[in-house]
């Protein structure tokens, strides 16, 4: 393997093959760019999140079947006024609506003739306080974007400026757009902010950390180039892909794989970056020093990224969508990023050359005798490892049970929390409190009854028998209202009531009482002597909707969790051959996963007064954590496993943790970095995601990496290879006549 990767080395690194490789990726970015389209062309952010087979789903399909509303999908305008609505605001509801009626929107379907309605008949409709009314437009269900977005600018402007921003604090009458078109539009455009902000702020970040890091503006860039040729790649095959209809992506999906491009990509160049370094310190020639480079950092950078790749491909199992829809841009992204570090890189590093790192160009003992020459300088003698390191790497190996007890008390303590943590399926509650469309939704829930914003819709097959479903409903304490029973167009047999709550209908509490409620319906159909009455009973609307997101999302998280597990443990198995390092890597990966869970739980919960973290973020961050946790994993242990072939064990240990301690720390620090620059997003789900991933790239990479796992591999001894003890391993043996390096 080690001479196959050298030939390659030798290819990509050579003085014609860096050219030609460079000539490869610049004519397979250009063309693909021009003939295939790019993926935020192709984004579709209302696509379906449940499958069809899902409960909730199937009778919202029955609904439109059986119960059609040929008004559309509604906007919510919310008038507020903290004195009260007074007679000029009902005139200027009434504006609005002629306005409406003589020169209607282009998506308008539908509104109700309030232009005609007199103050009385309008006051009415008022909240109890008489300081809010809420009066709904219609547009068609298959509006464009575009075309809505127009409708909703103009009407903006017939509204007035002053009433659609002012804050809800200010006198005067506020006027807030919500319901389903006002919050879809509100968080495509928020997406849509964040997803230029987030791109920016990550190259920045990636920029800055680099410099710092290696205090050269050239090699900083250089890793950049490689991203962004990488990107240029990426983008139109899954262009391609989501133009034919073969995958589904969304603007969350290319936005968090933006992140993961420059944090995972960057992370790949840095090994490679760091080898090159050490070899041009002993040889003179740049190319047989990267083909050296290639030979000792390849593999590693090959099986991180194919461990990565496997590892987010699990996301396709999934059956909710925000899962599926992650699994093959982070995938794809990895796999195109380890290939170009492997190539583009090497070939960029060599066309550079040494000046790659100015101003400070690492030199062979040979040539800093002649720089100093030339300089008339005295010569200065070179910097071995860091004295932290060198202490580290010490400490693990004298006192690795003490090292251990104190990791695994201090990781517990943090995983203990996960235990605490509240989950959220309300995706409303991940958007900022002050966006207008969340603003209407709050004035709504707290003037009027909570559970009018959303009813659930309860629908049977009554087989045309007579049921006592209604009254059954009625009879719940946690149901404030039951319609009168409506019949199918259809089909007369299939009835509808429409369910008000007494409570908050996205609430856990609201969720956890869908299977009583239909348990109840289905009681009452057997009652009637229905048979397969299970069957015949369909739960409808946001509550449903949501205790059916928990359903699926548990499933997908049953499901994933233990593939990834199994995926990396073969993995590594296959590039080991060790068990028993296979079995601790993954023990302490999960205890760094329950802990970041935990510590990002006290966070958010302390610090940013969140009082839920979104269902979705513990497989985000499980999928992540796990497969990018094992990338610094197979680094350090690849080292330690190397010179355990030409030294004692122990100081294999000692030496492998000193070697790649700097190059893990940057590394770890850029990958925190671009994870973090999601918590500065106002969207809570990113927010979340990106502080609980950051927490645990930091715990491993400064506690998992340097000192629990080289902890547990000295106590281990020779152990820790088993089943191949002293394969190609001589010097294992006599690690107890040298017990520290």
């Amino acid at each position: 393997m080690e001479s196959l990767l050298y030939t390659w080395g030798r290819f990509v690194a050579g003085r014609r093959g860096r050219w030609v490789t460079l000539s490869i990726w610049i004519i397979i970015a250009g063309v693909l760019s021009m003939i295939w389209p790019s993926v935020n062309s192709v984004e579709d952010n209302a696509a379906a999140q449940l499958p069809k087979d899902i409960p909730s789903v199937q009778a919202s399909a029955i609904e439109k079947e059986q119960f059609p509303s040929d008004a559309g999908t509604p906007l919510l305008i919310v008038w507020n006024d903290s004195k009260g609505l007074q007679s000029d605001d009902f005139n200027k509801i009434r504006q609005l609506y002629q306005h409406l009626s003589e020169e209607p929107l282009k998506q308008q379907s539908f509104i109700p003739p309030l232009q005609k309605a007199t103050d009385v008949a309008l006051s009415q409709s008022v909240s109890k306080d008489g300081t809010t009314l809420v009066t709904p437009i219609f547009f068609r269900q298959n509006a464009e974007e575009g075309a809505l977005n127009a409708d909703l600018a103009s009407l903006q402007k017939q509204v007035g400026k002053q009433a659609i921003t002012n804050n809800l604090k200010d006198k005067g009458l506020h006027v807030r757009f919500t319901g389903p078109i006002g919050i879809s539009t509100d968080a495509k455009a928020l997406f849509g902010k964040a997803d230029i902000t987030l791109l920016i702020a990550t190259i920045l970040l990636v920029l800055i950390l680099l410099i710092v890091l290696y205090r050269s503006p050239i090699l900083a860039f250089v890793p950049l180039v490689a991203v962004g040729f990488s990107y240029g790649v990426i983008s139109p095959i899954l262009g391609l892909l989501g133009d034919k209809g073969w995958i589904t992506l969304d603007t969350q999906a290319v936005s968090i794989m933006t992140v993961l491009l420059f944090g995972a990509g960057t992370d790949y160049c840095l090994f490679l970056i760091t080898k090159y370094r050490e070899s041009l310190l002993e040889e003179k020639d740049k190319h047989i020093a990267l083909s050296g480079a290639i030979k000792s950092a390849g593999g590693a950078i090959m099986m991180s990224a194919l461990t990565v790749v496997l590892g987010l491909s699990t996301l396709f199992l999934a059956h909710y969508g925000s899962y599926q829809r992650f699994a093959a841009p982070f995938s794809l992204a990895i796999l195109i990023m380890g290939i170009a570090a492997v190539t583009l890189l090497p070939a960029l590093l060599t066309i550079f050359g040494r000046v790659s790192f100015f101003p400070f160009i690492p030199r062979t003992p040979a040539m800093l005798e002649e720089h100093a020459s030339k300089k008339q300088k005295p010569l200065r003698q070179r910097t071995t490892q860091s004295q932290f390191s060198e202490k580290i790497g010490k400490l693990v190996t004298q006192k690795p049970w003490l090292i251990i007890i104190i990791c695994v008390i201090f990781l517990g303590g943090l995983a203990s929390f996960s235990a605490k943590i509240a989950y959220s399926y309300d995706l409303l509650e991940s958007f900022p409190k002050d966006m207008p469309s969340r603003e209407g939704y709050t004035l709504i829930s707290d003037k009027f009854s909570s559970g009018k914003l959303a009813p659930m819709k309860v629908i049977v097959d009554s087989e045309g028998r007579k049921t006592n479903v209604r009254e059954v409903l009625q009879s719940l304490s946690y149901v404030k209202e039951v319609s009168v029973e409506q019949s199918g167009l259809k089909d007369h047999n299939i009835k509808g009531y429409d369910v008000t709550l007494k409570g908050n209908p996205y609430s856990p509490k609201a969720m956890n009482d869908v299977p009583n409620i239909k348990n109840k319906v289905v009681n009452a159909l057997k009652q009637a002597h229905i048979q397969n009455a299970t069957e015949k009973v369909w739960l409808g609307g946001e509550t449903a909707s949501l205790y059916d997101t928990k359903q699926v999302t548990d499933r997908d998280k049953h499901i994933i969790i233990p593939v990834v597990i199994g995926i990396i443990a073969l993995l590594l198995i296959l590039y080991l051959r060790s068990i028993i390092a296979m079995l601790y890597l993954i023990i302490t990966v999960l205890l760094s996963y329950f802990s970041a869970l935990g510590s990002g739980w006290l966070i958010l919960h302390f610090g940013f007064d969140a009082s839920t973290m979104q269902g979705l973020i513990p497989l985000y961050a499980f999928v992540f954590l796990v497969a990018l946790g094992e990338d610094y994993n197979i680094f350090m242990i690849s080292s330690i496993w190397k010179k355990s072939r030409i030294m004692p064990l122990h100081q294999a240990i000692s030496n492998g943790v000193q070697e790649t301690f700097s190059v893990i720390t940057s590394a770890g620090l850029i990958l925190a970095g671009t994870f973090l620059v999601l918590a500065t997003l106002p969207i809570q789900v990113l927010l979340q995601f990106g502080t609980v991933t950051a927490i645990g790239v930091i715990l491993d990479t400064f506690v998992v990496r340097p000192l629990l796992v080289p902890a547990i591999t000295a106590v281990l001894g020779k152990y820790a290879f088993w089943p191949s003890l002293g394969k190609n391993r001589p010097m294992m043996l006599k690690r107890e006549k040298h017990p520290h390096p």
